[in-house]
């Protein structure tokens, strides 16, 4: 029985896990420029949750059929498929309607998953914080709700189901369910909003507390690197796995640019083309951090031939939630692994605040430490001071976070020119009793 419980993580019942399936996909004419391989993004991703992949069928046309998403035809060849290939279940590259997905399931005679079914399946797995717990399963509910008819579709033959009222006009019991079901789904998501939103308040005092630090987020495709690359910058120890959507859950360590200087870095959850909308919505609280930094890492998989493409849908994604226009630096990861460099050439010329290098073997991490502290050093202010050479508190804090560029003794007093970050410059006076001269 499909019911939504109220108090349990909605976990999606059409998992694909170890599972034989067929992809299908219908190429709109927005779709067929993404790929040299059709469904070649959706076979990781199936991967990812656990499937085989046991077949695949495509058709070009200029809109989704209302009945099968598929033509009737092509959708008669995919059931023929999936008897070939015994497929437990099939898994399309589109969004389809509850209705599509009713009449397939119908037609086929086994499970039907989307797009964003299936992506959601993966977030679920590999949420581990609580706080990506509850992004998830508002994302599940939000993406249920509008199926909760279609999956009492198999009382419509019943007196009293779905659509049919007894001779006495009573509602059956799957009607009354079906109500049911909506009420405590209604009550959940205000529930999490509200649980949600108290972690997004939270997450934004933590974020505002390190106004004093430079603030930098890795954002980029998902798989690109960014995990490796916050290893290499921070030994951080974050997982890193050859599967997509390995981070879920945001991670913030100390980089140590300089001798004087460090960075606070978060790692991010990936990017994907047509990322559903629902799950960018429910993780904004996980992007506080993006939205919220000095910088923006964008890591690019350097070796995938269609990283251009990549680097526009993270662009996407990142206007959407309010950072089109942020400082950013692209970097091109995966550089060892690089077949063909014309490409990426290309895009460093289009780019020329990017950065070549590789997260695995180090190659360019000096690099890339040295342009980040240059934009630190553009935004310093040089200011002089003067204080006793016994103000260790004022000494400490500035080789902690400034630059002294000068420093002259005179008995018991020192002179200082040094270069800070326009928000110390409070700190200093305090720590000085006097109001600091900006040079």
């Amino acid at each position: 029985m499909h019911t939504v419980k109220a108090q349990e993580p909605m976990r999606s019942e059409l998992s694909v896990r170890l599972e034989k399936v067929v992809l299908a996909g219908v190429m709109l004419p927005e779709m067929q420029h993404e790929d040299e391989e059709p469904l070649g993004e959706l076979e990781r991703l199936t991967d990812t949750a656990g499937a085989q992949v046991v077949g695949r069928l495509t058709q070009n046309a200029k809109s989704l059929d209302h009945t099968y998403a598929l033509g009737r035809g092509k959708a008669e060849t995919l059931l023929a498929l999936a008897d070939e290939t015994g497929a437990d279940a099939v898994i399309f590259d589109n969004d389809l309607t509850p209705g599509q997905i009713r009449n397939l399931e119908r037609l086929l005679k086994r499970k039907v998953l989307d797009r964003s079914e299936l992506i959601l399946d993966i977030f679920a797995s590999r949420a581990r914080s609580h706080q990506a717990r509850l992004q998830v399963e508002l994302a599940q509910l939000e993406y249920t709700m509008p199926r909760l008819q279609s999956m009492w579709s198999h009382l419509e033959g019943i007196a009293g189901g779905i659509g049919m009222t007894g001779g006495l006009g009573t509602r059956g019991p799957g009607e009354r369910q079906l109500e049911s079901d909506r009420r405590l789904a209604r009550k959940r998501k205000v529930k999490l909003r509200e649980q949600i939103a108290e972690i997004a308040e939270r997450k934004a005092r933590e974020v505002k507390s390190r106004g004093s630090e430079f603030n930098i987020s890795l954002v980029g495709y998902t798989n690109a690197g960014k995990s490796t690359l916050m290893n290499a910058l921070t030994d951080a120890g974050t997982l890193v796995e050859d599967k997509l959507f390995a981070t879920l859950d945001t991670c913030t360590r100390a980089w140590q640019l300089d001798d004087h200087r460090k960075a606070l870095v978060s790692d991010t959850v990936g990017f994907i083309r047509r990322l559903p909308h629902r799950l960018v919505a429910s993780f904004h609280a996980t992007l506080e951090e993006a939205r919220h930094a000095d910088l923006l890492l964008h890591v690019v998989d350097a070796s995938h031939p269609k990283c251009e493409e990549q680097i526009r849908a993270v662009e996407g994604v990142l206007e959407e939630i309010g950072c089109a226009g942020k400082p950013t630096i692209i970097i091109f990861n995966k550089i060892d692994a690089v077949a063909d460099f014309s490409c990426v050439t290309r895009l460093r010329i289009e780019r020329p605040e990017s950065v070549e290098l590789s997260a695995v073997t180090g190659q360019g991490v000096d690099l890339l430490a040295a342009k980040v502290a240059e934009l630190l050093n553009e935004r310093e202010t040089v200011v002089d001071l003067e204080t006793h050479c016994g103000n260790g508190r004022l000494l400490a804090f500035l080789a902690e976070n400034g630059r002294v560029i000068s420093q002259e003794y005179s008995g018991d007093m020192i002179k200082l020119t040094a270069a800070i970050r326009p928000c110390h410059l409070g700190m200093i006076e305090r720590l000085t009793g006097n109001k600091v001269h900006v040079s």
